[in-house]
């Protein structure tokens, strides 16, 4: 998505194609949800670990975006280092 957004001029409709469309298919984060929903019993305890399960898989998920958005753009941009 760097790339398509700040290194190549292409048509508007491209980012929303792949980054929802193409790349939308890979995640999985409603199944996630759902299955970490799903797996909880109605007991304290074990409702209260997957929920620090699913926010640890999120927080995982957004840090792995962000770092690899970052690297791209230190690989690809010559001002980003700056």
């Amino acid at each position: 998505m760097v790339l398509i957004t700040e290194c190549f001029t292409v048509h508007p409709l491209v980012r929303p194609f792949l980054g929802t469309g193409v790349l939308g298919g890979y995640t999985t984060f409603s199944t996630a949800t759902l299955d970490t929903s799903a797996s909880s019993p109605t007991a304290a305890p074990a409702s209260a670990c997957c929920t620090r399960y699913a926010a640890a898989t999120l927080l995982t998920a957004f840090t792995a975006i962000w770092a690899t958005a970052v690297l791209t753009r230190l690989a690809v941009l010559p001002d980003a280092g700056r």
